[in-house]
Order: structure tokens, then sequence, then C-alpha cells
């Protein structure tokens, strides 16, 4: 069995973690939306996880919606002791599918409540406030009033602690002037660098970064020089990609998602994988080359 533990830990407000997570976006239907085709499998996911060592889950009520969540409680409640459960909250699921914002102050008290229920749950550990200015990426938009929202059910004892995502720099500065901000979650991998600076910053505050899309997402990282890499190493070049966040910094928290069995392992093992000076120097010319 793969030691999650020689990757190290890292806190999560006054949680610690290992810094090898899951992500159970994939645990709905495509796109994160309906019923997963083989729900078992997903319950079998899970289970996995946790046994492996995992005690880092991510999740959010969108997913599905509430789906994802009533497959965790499933396979998994009474929680483990040691297991945190970060959700997100500031979108709604249209009837298409579609992403949509809910900053509304009621709309982000039903969401907590939501996911409080379909998880099982008293409090959140974790509660992440997804700006939603554009959907694709982050983008300037005022932050202040959702946030004091959440932190008033965080004062409540609903939420342990608050994170942010999709965020720019400058909201997260903002946010950390309105709560105690435990973990940003953005977008960041090999291809796509803009966080760099953000990381760093965050390192020396003792903040956990948590990327998303960490292999991609629903464009999966292709590269000859990753693919090189990983040949040389006799691993995947999704595996050398994990690899290469973990060594990136210490504050950075992994939350790869799967809803294979066989999968969640390999995705699992690259916490194992060292990566040599030369090959984080091949590595990193990728997201050089793309700006």
């Amino acid at each position: 069995m793969t030691d999650l533990s020689q990757a190290g830990t890292f806190k999560l407000g006054q949680r610690t973690v290992k810094r090898m997570g899951y992500g159970a976006m994939q645990l709905a239907g495509p796109g994160a939306f309906g019923p997963p085709r083989d729900r078992a499998a997903a319950v079998a996911v899970l289970r996995a996880a946790v046994e492996a060592g995992v005690d880092h889950i991510d999740t959010s009520d969108f997913y599905g919606p509430h789906v994802t969540n009533e497959i965790i409680r499933e396979a998994l409640h009474p929680y483990p002791d040691d297991l945190t459960i970060v959700t997100k909250i500031g979108a709604r699921r249209g009837a298409d599918g579609s992403w949509n914002p809910a900053f509304a102050k009621g709309e982000l008290r039903r969401a907590v409540e939501d996911n409080l229920k379909n998880l099982g749950l008293e409090a959140m550990d974790v509660v992440n406030l997804r700006f939603m200015f554009d959907v694709h990426g982050p983008a300037e938009g005022p932050i202040a009033e959702p946030l004091t929202a959440v932190a008033e059910l965080q004062r409540e004892g609903l939420v342990r602690h608050i994170g942010v995502s999709n965020a720019t720099p400058s909201q997260v500065a903002q946010a950390r002037t309105i709560a105690d901000i435990v973990c940003v979650q953005n977008q960041y991998n090999l291809a796509h660098r803009g966080d760099d600076g953000l990381i760093d910053d965050l390192a020396t505050s003792g903040i956990a970064y948590v990327p998303f899309f960490p292999l991609g997402g629903f464009s999966p990282l292709q590269s000859d020089t990753l693919s090189a890499v990983a040949g040389r190493l006799g691993a995947t070049p999704m595996q050398v990609a994990l690899a290469w966040l973990l060594q990136r910094s210490p504050n950075i928290l992994l939350i790869p998602g799967t809803s294979s069995v066989a999968h969640l392992q390999e995705n699992l093992a690259a916490s194992t994988l060292e990566l040599g000076a030369d090959a984080v120097a091949e590595l990193d010319g990728i997201g050089a080359a793309r700006g």
C-alpha cells in the first residue's frame, strides 16, 4: 500500500492533513451533473481512498447537485475522526447543468445547510466561497458582502474554517482582512502557472493552496516533455504532474479526482515519486513555454 505520509502533511485550519487528498467531483455524472453511471463503483472509490490513508476529501453540494455528498455519506458515514471534509459554495446548477452565481446571503446559508444535511454533519470543517464573477476563471468583483455572510455562519458554529476559490490575488488579500482564510483553491498545474506568486505568498503565511484541475481538468495535460520525463521515471505522465505539484511548494494540497479504484491507486502512488532537479527544470519549462 502506498504510504501517503511520504509526501508530508500541512495545516488546514486547526486540522493537519496529508498532502495527497481526494476530489469528489467525478463521482457525479458527466460535467458533475446528474447521477453517476455506477453508484456502487463511486462508493467503492471513496472507501478505497480512506482505507489507503486519505484524510482530506473535497466536495460540493452543487456536484450533482446533491449527488456527490449523498454518495460520500453513504460510503463513509459515520466518518473517521481524522477525516477532513471541505466543500464549496457560491454557485447553483441550472436545469441544463449550467453553473450560476449564488452569492446572496440566503443562498449561502441554504448552501451550507444543504451540505450539512446531505453529508450528515453538524458543522463543516472548511467551506470555500467560490467567486463566480467569471465561470471560466478568476475575475475581479465585490467579495465583502458574501464573505461576511459566510463569516456569520462561522460564528454560529456551522462552519469551522473558511477558504476562497477562483480568487485573484487582490481578492485573497481582501478576504484575509474579513476572515481568517485557511486555504485558497484555484486552477493550477504544470501548464497553468498564473498563481506562482500567490502560492509563494501563501506559503510564507502558512495558508494552504489547493489546485483544482491538477491534471488539466476537462482538457487533460498533454506534453511531449511530460511524457518523456514520465518514460524515464517509469511513471505515468499524470503521476509526474502530481509529483511536480507536491514538490512545487510545501503548502500545496492535492485533490485529484477519479471514479475508478485503479486510477485512484495510480494517483496516490504519485505521493512517493521523487523528481530530480533536471526533471523539475524540464517540467518547469512547460509552463514557461505557454506563458
